[in-house]
């Protein structure tokens, strides 16, 4: 195994400066630039992420959800959830069922709060702006975490998980979904021939911004790949942790039981 990613993201914390895509910049810095990226799509994020990934990503989150099998009297926390599709997904599966919904930008926030759903289930969620480094909840406050194409875009990655560990209660359940690389070289290539080329053209004709895009294609060749990603969800204590990979290493979802 590739330690060299996992040791960059432990070293991360006696270093003053992190990427953002394949730039270098502060790690101060880091939030408010992400923070600026989200807001700038917020209102056309779930056109674009259609257009993307051609309605795939309904797919990988149906099967996030699959694996999650929501119950009712659970309260789940989704991190990065603003626009809410996990949210109205784990409360179409267990009615009764809560959801607090934590993003660090109020125009996602905002967006998802526009949706009819969001009115359909207004007594089962709670709409939180914070951050994932320094979550606003007790110890032990839910039986599951759940975090969608999220976790890439946090300064630091160990921290947030720690974050999670700490909030949920012992039995408690993480799910990650987020971008990974696909084991076969050659699909690799084609896929971030794809990437770089057609995705921020797509982000400049949808939402007249194509430098946001190609800063969330920059943030996945960033991501640790999937076994780097399991030993640090490891190192934050969780246990039984697998991943699996979804549309041959596109995506992956990773997860983890805090025991």
């Amino acid at each position: 195994m590739n330690h060299k990613t996992i040791e960059r993201y432990l070293m991360s914390s006696v270093k003053n400066t992190t990427h953002f895509g394949n730039r270098t910049v502060k790690k101060s810095e880091k939030a408010a630039l992400v923070n600026d990226v989200f807001t700038n799509v917020a209102n056309k994020y779930d056109i674009m992420n259609d257009t993307m990934s051609l309605g795939i990503h309904r797919i990988w989150k149906h099967a996030m959800l699959d694996w999650l099998s929501p119950r009712n009297n659970q309260h789940l926390l989704d991190v990065a959830g603003g626009t809410g599709d996990i949210a109205f997904r784990f409360i179409n599966r267990a009615p009764l069922s809560k959801v607090t919904v934590l993003d660090m930008t109020e125009n996602m926030l905002i967006e998802g709060k526009k949706r009819a759903e969001a009115q359909e289930y207004k007594n089962n969620i709670n709409w939180v702006c914070g951050d994932a480094m320094n979550l606003p909840f007790e110890d032990s406050s839910f039986d599951a975490y759940t975090i969608s194409f999220g976790i890439r875009n946090v300064t630091d990655i160990q921290k947030a998980l720690s974050e999670a560990y700490r909030v949920l209660k012992p039995g408690g359940r993480l799910l990650v979904l987020e971008f990974s690389q696909i084991p076969i070289s050659k699909l690799q290539k084609l896929y971030d021939l794809y990437s770089f080329k057609v995705i921020p053209t797509m982000g400049k004709l949808i939402v007249n911004d194509s430098d946001s895009y190609k800063y969330l294609v920059e943030s996945i060749r960033k991501f640790p790949k999937q076994e780097e990603f399991l030993k640090m969800i490891e190192m934050t204590g969780f246990e039984n942790t697998k991943y699996r990979n979804l549309s041959l290493g596109i995506a992956a979802l990773h997860s983890g039981w805090k025991i």
